[in-house]
């Protein structure tokens, strides 16, 4: 699976929420809470790492319908930018527990790198695009960092066309909820949580 998205920094999410509500399906409300693995020590010369780690995910969300619901997911992303898009391919799976999971890998050699929160909102977008796909825009509070507006098409190709269709579609979103593109941060999470815990 390749996902491909865009992240902004946000300086009135509600306003942001209003606009989304207006032109999407409400989902869900999430919260995340995100811990990345590595096999080796990051940046030891002479290795590299085609990945950006192993995650596991806890996945704790309320339904449309207030149904509360729980769940583990795993996931190995091959990191790369296309201008100010990330394109991102994926391989995903469950697991009933997390804790075990963990202890198994860390019996494995991987080291826990790092760490990430977010809770926020999920919408579901539908293109106004012709042949266009639907997105999924969430808004998130990442603990440390601040409100972000997350949009993400998910595609089965990872082509230069697959990736120029999805990017005008996105950004014809970002302009609807009228969120200028000098907002698009394209660091990762983390990177960007290491550079906060590094100079607060």
């Amino acid at each position: 699976m390749v996902e491909i998205e865009l992240k902004a920094w946000l300086d009135n999410y509600e306003l942001i929420k209003e606009r989304l509500s207006s032109v999407g399906s409400y989902v869900r409300s999430f919260e995340k809470t995100d811990t990345y693995w590595f096999p080796i020590q990051e940046g030891a010369p002479g290795v590299s790492i085609p990945y950006s780690g192993l995650r596991v995910r806890r996945d704790r969300t309320v339904d449309d319908g207030d149904a509360e619901h729980e769940s583990v997911l795993v996931t190995l992303k091959k990191r790369k930018m296309s201008g100010n898009i990330e394109v991102n391919e994926e391989r995903e799976f469950t697991v009933s527990n997390a804790d075990l999971f963990e202890e198994l890998i860390c019996d494995l050699g991987l080291f826990k790198a790092s760490y990430k929160k977010k809770r926020g909102w999920e919408w579901r977008v539908s293109s106004e695009l012709e042949g266009g796909r639907p997105i999924n825009a969430e808004i998130s509070m990442v603990k440390g960092l601040g409100w972000f507006l997350e949009l993400e098409i998910l595609s089965g190709k990872n082509s230069n066309q697959a990736v120029e269709e999805s990017r005008k579609e996105l950004f014809f979103l970002l302009g609807k909820l009228k969120i200028p593109e000098e907002k698009i941060e394209t660091r990762p999470y983390t990177a960007l949580l290491q550079d906060r815990w590094q100079n607060p």
